[in-house]
């Protein structure tokens, strides 16, 4: 499907005003009459060299806006500091792992970093790399709420 200059303008104006994906997704159906599907969305974005802008996120952790592109998100902490007072931070892979709905890393207090993967089933699988590693009850404590905030935020 090839989009006309003024389709795709009118497309970097939508990208522009802070639209997500499903927003642009709806618009391109009532307005173009085309059909596409959310990652056929993606793509054309991406493939526009159009950057759909972060959704900002109140202090109080509601969502900004209704429809916030799922990708927009950062639960990555802030740069020069712990994300969270037991030293714990999780971050979602972009690509998420083969056979897994979701993926991604997290940093224990103590140092050490472990990919965490969820599959269709609900079941969470955690590699530190380190045979015998377990983080203390507590960094379990607060990783499980930061994954559930995070894939909260994503949509899941």
């Amino acid at each position: 499907m090839e989009l006309t200059d003024a389709q795709k303008e009118t497309l970097s104006a939508w990208v522009g005003e802070g639209l997500g994906l499903s927003e642009i997704q709806k618009k391109l159906q009532e307005e173009f009459a085309l059909s596409m599907t959310y990652m056929d969305v993606r793509f054309l974005v991406l493939d526009l060299d159009l950057a759909v802008k972060d959704k900002e996120i109140p202090a109080d952790g509601a969502e900004a806006a209704e429809g916030a592109s799922p990708e927009a998100v950062d639960e990555s902490p802030p740069a020069g500091g712990p994300a969270s007072p037991g030293g714990v931070s999780v971050e979602l892979d972009r690509l998420m792992k083969p056979g897994s709905l979701v993926s991604g890393t997290v940093s224990f207090s103590d140092g050490v970093t472990a990919s965490w993967s969820l599959d269709q089933f609900g079941r969470l699988a955690l590699d530190a790399g380190q045979s015998g590693y377990s983080p203390s009850e507590e960094d379990l404590a607060v990783f499980q709420e930061q994954l559930r905030a995070a894939l909260q935020k994503r949509g899941f």
